[in-house]
């Protein structure tokens, strides 16, 4: 659902007007997890959803705005008890760290 509102909402607001762009999604093992042992594998994860569109407006605070798919997002990741971050340069990137918590 995180993956499927960050990209409703690229297709939506970056490429406005018929502007072409690029829409990426990457989920790797999280290569800054400072825990990681020999005996406990590395269990988290970095999620990323980036376009290469308009960009995000500095207006808007994507953790506190009236839009419904941004407040399912951050809710999300809440849940998951994961942590968000939005860098606005060339287009928009969210990236979502979070951990399996499957043991």
């Amino acid at each position: 659902m995180i993956i499927n509102e960050l990209v409703s909402n690229s297709l939506k607001y970056s490429f406005q007007e018929g502007r072409s762009g690029k829409i990426q999604i990457k989920l790797h093992r999280d290569v800054n997890d400072k825990k990681k042992s020999l005996v406990t594998p590395n269990r988290n994860f970095m999620l990323i959803v980036e376009d290469n569109g308009i960009g995000f407006p500095d207006s808007i605070d994507f953790r506190n705005t009236s839009s419904l798919g941004l407040q399912l997002v951050n809710t999300l990741v809440d849940q998951i008890n994961g942590d968000i971050e939005l860098i606005k340069d060339s287009g928009t990137k969210y990236n979502i760290r979070f951990t399996d918590s499957c043991t």
